[in-house]
């Protein structure tokens, strides 16, 4: 066999990569996790989320830096050694040769990560797209459906930012009505936030946008009641689901929308500038493409994947974070997180002068969760964390809302957390409220 033949074989075999018994996580976690998970097989997910000793072979798998606390996970995720190297060795491929190994070779990776995706999604893969993140994916939605000057579309305050901005632009080029419901979370009930939007509609709306998981404190919103209320009227819904997948366990269907839209580099951990769209298949014939395409009113989700030269190790870096993501399971991680959430937030509830933003019940959040301490401005707050204790979390002022929001991730370990508690109890007696 000759050189270049033994070359071409093992970038071959590297390509099969996520997708195959040889992935990265198989030949480096997969027997250790194996044997951990044995130790837990006869636990509930909610009993193995406080076990540490399983934990800590997660937390290993990562190269965060000890130096700071990152508890602004809600932002952007790290990705795990794996799905680094991942990146990393597709790169150096596709710089041995660009427009082979990129367009000819890596190229083919994307239906094999289609399928991934799907099955993950609990979805058809000709339903998925995959593009950079939540925002390039609802907006594709937002500007690609055809709405008419006076057709109403019914959003929050508390949406995310380039959310609102790309219907106020619509509202200003063409003349749709954009309205705003605004809420004050936490909410512990479902039906106050359907029938807000419910008595929102007029025979004019077209169109619900939902966000799954306010980023801002992390309420979960009744999406399958708000989807099937609409529906009974004949009205589609958007779900924004940047912060929710990849946490959360469930399927895309489960939540009856019509379109959906995440980014894959928060709680997936996969490469930073990652996402993915779904279009109930039905549907995708009549969106139009948000960058050109020859038949922008095909049905073929692949039609809005014509983004020009893209990162194909990013998109392929997607593979190896789902092996990592299925290997702990999903309710297991999100038992896990939301766990963690539970473990700092309950502690500081009762501090005087710290008020949390967010509830505690399981059904209303998961990861992230919004706290405040009374005389501080959340800058304030968010420096302190930072400058005395090296905590990183990020200040919220958004709205009717001004908290810090706090973000753990399956890598964060408890102690990281018992240094947040006793942070912001020393802040709380100094502040001068």
């Amino acid at each position: 066999m000759t050189n270049d033949r033994r070359i071409f074989l093992k970038q071959a075999a590297m390509l099969a990569g996520a997708f195959g018994v040889n992935s990265l996580f198989n030949q480096v976690h997969a027997a250790d996790w194996q044997k951990a998970s044995q130790k837990f097989k006869n636990l509930t997910d909610a009993q193995v989320a406080t076990d540490e000793d399983f934990w800590r072979v997660v937390q290993q798998s990562y190269t965060v830096n000890p130096n700071i606390i990152n508890l602004n996970n809600g932002g952007v995720s790290p990705s795990p050694l794996v799905v680094q190297q991942a990146v990393e060795r597709f790169n150096q491929l596709s710089n041995e040769g660009p427009s082979y190994y990129m367009w000819r070779i890596l190229d083919q990776g994307r239906e094999p990560l289609r399928e991934k995706l799907a099955n993950l999604a609990g979805t058809l893969p000709d339903e998925i797209a995959v593009n950079r993140n939540a925002t390039e994916s609802l907006n594709t939605i937002i500007y690609g459906l055809d709405l008419k000057r006076g057709d109403e579309v019914i959003g929050t305050k508390q949406d995310y930012p380039h959310m609102i901005s790309a219907y106020r632009q619509r509202a200003m080029r063409e003349g749709i009505v954009y309205k705003q419901l605004s809420f004050e979370f936490p909410i512990e009930d479902d039906e106050q936030i359907v029938k807000a939007y419910e008595d929102a509609i007029t025979p004019k709306t077209r169109l619900l946008h939902v966000t799954h998981m306010i980023n801002w404190v992390g309420q979960i919103m009744p999406v399958r009641k708000i989807c099937d209320m609409a529906h009974a009227k004949g009205i589609e819904v958007i779900v924004d689901g940047a912060h929710s997948f990849g946490l959360m366990d469930f399927k895309i269907p489960d939540l009856h929308c019509d379109y959906f839209g995440t980014s894959l580099h928060k709680f997936l951990s996969a490469p930073i500038g990652s996402g993915m769209l779904w279009i109930k298949k039905e549907k995708i014939d009549k969106v139009w493409t948000l960058l050109c395409d020859d038949k922008p009113l095909s049905g073929d989700i692949r039609k809005f994947e014509n983004l020009g030269t893209r990162s194909f190790p990013i998109e392929q870096g997607i593979g190896e974070a789902i092996n990592f993501h299925e290997g702990i399971g999903s309710k297991r991680k999100e038992e896990r997180i939301r766990y963690l959430k539970d473990y700092w937030a309950s502690r500081v509830q009762h501090i005087p002068k710290v008020k949390l933003h967010t509830s505690l019940n399981p059904k209303y959040s998961c990861a992230i969760c919004g706290v405040s301490i009374d005389g501080m401005t959340p800058g304030e707050l968010d420096g302190a964390l930072f400058n005395n204790y090296k905590i990183h979390t990020v200040g919220i002022v958004w709205e009717n809302i001004s908290a810090v929001r706090v973000t753990p991730h399956v890598y964060t370990t408890l102690p990281d957390l018992d240094k947040l508690v006793k942070a912001i109890g020393e802040i709380a007696a100094k502040s001068k409220s």
